[in-house]
């Protein structure tokens, strides 16, 4: 889309940009080895096959005895202890008939056994132990009923988090394949933004999206470079940007992207690239752009930080998560009860900076917080996600509403 649209007014819908954005967004980085240990938040690059089967052999799911289950009268009988088998030993014997073998949690079975009796439910006697009835396999861990050898262990785009390390770990893996992290220059633009702790002369501001978009972009597993901000000039504007794209994969700037006539960020996108679109139907967050700066993508968030915040969680995330080569990147809301009233239709879809609070019945319900002002990050630190009322949608109290969650968005 040019630029003749927004030029017009035309709202573009949140989904239609999310699919637009994601049909242009840049192949992945290029793949590394790495080790296994240091892979946590990166991309798998090839799909991964089981080098081993695990579990490794058939061994004891508890603490207890290893038996034949049919060793076993029907009202439980007694069994000679013949020996026994600790986690990272084996047996060096096979279980004869009316034997049992004390196993720990782990262990090998020994050879001719089939199952394993907790030890809570035997009666130990010296060499004689007690065992109820048994149905065979009961607490017994199968080779390869977790993962078999050749199997798929793990698909290529998948992002890796602590539990798909700990089963790369699982099956002796020490290293793997994934993406190059994503390089995303950070830039922020407007005269009247200061860092935390220098003084405030009168119109200006602290800058709050640099230390919130940063956050957000480490936490999606991307390579940051902050580029800090730019003077609201042309020349100044364009030399950011032209240094910023020689040096990353990708350009995510805050401000500049309204209609004041002090924002230059636009005119110099058009100059060393192009801007496709830069007003959504959404809210907060309606003056976003996409584009392009000498070849490398560019998205351009608005300046008021609330509007920045959702507008990177909703658009930005999946995209950013797509150029990094994650297959799935589409964030499932959850519809529950809402404890309020929606009576006003409104023409963009809206993110409601909301928190999950328990209902009369128990069940979690969706409330709002009272102040969704698009400049105050207040709310956002109360809420636990964002409750999505559709364009044009009215809500009674305990209709249901759809919900996203910060914990599943900001990961």
């Amino acid at each position: 889309m040019n630029t003749s649209v927004c030029e017009r007014g035309e709202l573009i819908p949140v989904d239609e940009a999310i699919e637009r954005l994601l049909a242009q967004a840049p192949p992945p980085p290029a793949t590394q080895q790495v080790k296994t240990a240091l892979a946590l938040g990166r991309v798998l690059a090839s799909d991964i096959f089981s080098p081993v089967n695990l579990p490794a052999w058939d061994n004891s799911a508890m603490d207890g005895y290893a038996l034949r289950a049919a060793d076993l009268p029907a009202e439980g009988g007694y069994l000679r202890l013949a020996g026994r088998i600790a986690a990272g030993s084996e047996a060096t014997c096979a279980l004869g008939s009316g034997q049992t073998m004390r196993i720990f949690t782990g262990a090998p079975l020994p050879a001719g056994a089939d199952t394993v009796v907790p030890q809570e439910r035997c009666r130990v006697y010296g060499q004689r132990i007690w065992c109820p009835p048994m149905r065979a396999g009961e607490h017994v861990r199968r080779q390869g009923e977790e993962v078999s050898q050749g199997a798929l262990l793990l698909a290529a785009g998948k992002r890796l988090r602590a539990q798909e390390l700990g089963l790369l770990a699982a099956a002796g893996l020490a290293q793997v394949k994934v993406y190059r992290a994503l390089r995303v220059c950070l830039l922020s633009s407007g005269d009247e933004l200061r860092e935390p702790g220098d003084p405030l002369a009168p119109g200006q501001i602290y800058n709050s999206n640099r230390h919130c978009l940063a956050a957000l972009l480490q936490g999606w597993g991307v390579d940051v470079h902050d580029y800090g901000v730019m003077a609201d000039e042309l020349a100044v504007s364009r030399d950011a940007l032209t240094l910023a794209s020689s040096e990353c994969d990708l350009l995510l700037t805050s401000g500049g992207v309204s209609v004041g006539e002090e924002d230059h960020l636009k005119q110099a996108i058009k100059e060393l690239g192009r801007v496709d679109f830069w007003r959504l139907a959404i809210q907060p967050g309606k003056p976003l752009a996409f584009g392009e700066v000498a070849g490398k993508p560019w998205i351009g968030l608005p300046g008021n930080p609330s509007a920045a915040l959702i507008t990177a969680l909703v658009v930005v995330r999946p995209f950013l998560l797509r150029a990094q080569g994650v297959t799935e990147v589409t964030t499932l809301a959850v519809r529950l009860p809402a404890d309020f009233e929606w009576t006003q239709r409104n023409r963009r879809r809206q993110y409601l900076r909301a928190r999950l609070t328990p209902g009369i019945d128990g069940q979690a319900c969706v409330t709002l917080h009272p102040r969704q002002s698009s400049a105050m990050l207040s709310a956002a630190c109360w809420a636990d996600g964002l409750a999505v009322v559709e364009r044009e949608q009215l809500i009674e109290k305990g209709g249901l509403v759809r919900f996203l969650s910060f914990a599943e968005l900001m990961q």
